[in-house]
């Protein structure tokens, strides 16, 4: 007789951020009313007030959960790559795996933000994702030898998210290469320069 494999049912938690995932992130932080969150998960409205305490409190949580599911997708795609060099353009390469999902709709983050008061949570979750990005670039020119990785850090954080608003705007995946391209030349000036 074959067994019955029980699946958990996901929680409330669980539930209210998948549905604030789909929602903030196809329509939209502000069109988004508490109604259609709870709605959507199967959740009363106090459960969403008792788990995150506020609207703002589960945008938090959504970008925060955004800013994780990214941050473990870059690292995964990192591991393919031998050379300080490789891995730096890397990033652009999981950046372009990215842009070629179905439900692409641009950077959570520059969205919510673009919406949020400053100070707010959802801000101060956007900033934390900014300091990764930036971060994440600067300690890979370091590892690369590049002298002035700060540096080359802002441009190539310039590269990610013109890649980023190009892929939104232009509906064209292809522009994690065309970055990629423009930070490999970045990548060997810098160098090059060192040498002289």
């Amino acid at each position: 007789m074959p067994s019955k494999v029980a699946t958990a049912k996901p929680s409330a938690r669980e539930r209210l951020l998948a549905a604030a995932d789909d929602l903030f992130y196809r329509e939209g932080v502000q069109s988004v009313g508490i109604d259609r969150i709870v709605q959507q998960a199967g959740v009363a409205k106090a459960s969403l007030y008792n788990l995150f305490g506020s609207k703002e409190e589960l945008v938090q949580a959504y970008l925060d959960a955004r800013h994780a599911n990214t941050r473990e997708q870059v690292e995964r795609a990192l591991t393919r790559f031998r050379t300080p060099r490789e891995r730096l353009l890397g990033v652009f390469d999981a950046q372009g795996q990215l842009f070629t999902e179905p439900d692409f709709n641009g950077c959570a983050h520059m969205t919510a933000s673009a919406e949020a008061q400053p100070g707010s949570p959802t801000q101060c979750a956007a900033d934390r994702y900014r300091q990764w990005v930036r971060t994440m670039f600067t300690d890979l020119a370091r590892e690369a030898g590049v002298a002035d990785a700060e540096g080359l850090a802002r441009q190539l954080h310039l590269l990610y998210d013109g890649a980023g608003v190009s892929a939104r705007m232009d509906h064209d995946p292809s522009a994690a290469t065309t970055a990629r391209a423009a930070a490999a030349a970045l990548f060997d000036v810098a160098v090059s320069e060192q040498v002289r």
